[in-house]
């Protein structure tokens, strides 16, 4: 092993994960935010986390309405990831400008989005600043599976993005 500087050892994480995190302001209005921290961290209950710098118009839309949804987004929906995470929902209406579909969700008010391989709905459960994020902890509340044979997005690297599985 040889040691190197972080930004260059963490070139290594790739394939990684992307989610689709829906949360709504005050007024029920939705935004969709692209992320790449996001884990299962509990099956008993179930609960999903990721992480959100405090920059973004996402963080305190999700630590005041105590809820959000996170969706797998599928290979086709690879532009629209791109977009919503690009751009600010302080000035874009993410659903409009993607034609990413808003369903109704069954158990909270932020709705799902349509055609994704999977959507949980969770409700804030914890929370834990680390440096310029924060980890929230959704317990999932509801779960929906997309149609068979859809394929998750992943970041391979910078900027290339592709399904698996």
């Amino acid at each position: 092993m040889e040691e190197v500087q972080y930004l260059e050892a963490i070139k290594r994480k790739y394939p990684e994960q992307i989610v689709l995190v829906v949360c709504a302001d005050a007024a029920g209005k939705p935004n969709i935010i692209t992320l790449g921290w996001t884990m299962l961290c509990s099956h008993l209950p179930p609960m999903m986390a990721v992480s959100v710098g405090h920059s973004r118009y996402s963080h305190d839309l999700i630590r005041n309405s105590a809820q959000f949804v996170i969706a797998y987004p599928s290979e086709e929906q690879t532009d629209a990831m791109i977009f919503c995470g690009t751009h600010s929902g302080r000035d874009y209406d993410k659903f409009a400008e993607t034609g990413l579909e808003p369903l109704q969700s069954s158990k909270i008010e932020t709705p799902l989005i349509g055609g994704a391989v999977a959507n949980f709905e969770c409700r804030l459960a914890s929370s834990i600043v680390t440096g310029d994020h924060t980890i929230f902890v959704g317990r999932i509340v509801a779960s929906h599976e997309g149609k068979p044979g859809l394929r998750r997005v992943y970041t391979l690297g910078p900027n290339k993005f592709g399904g698996l599985g």
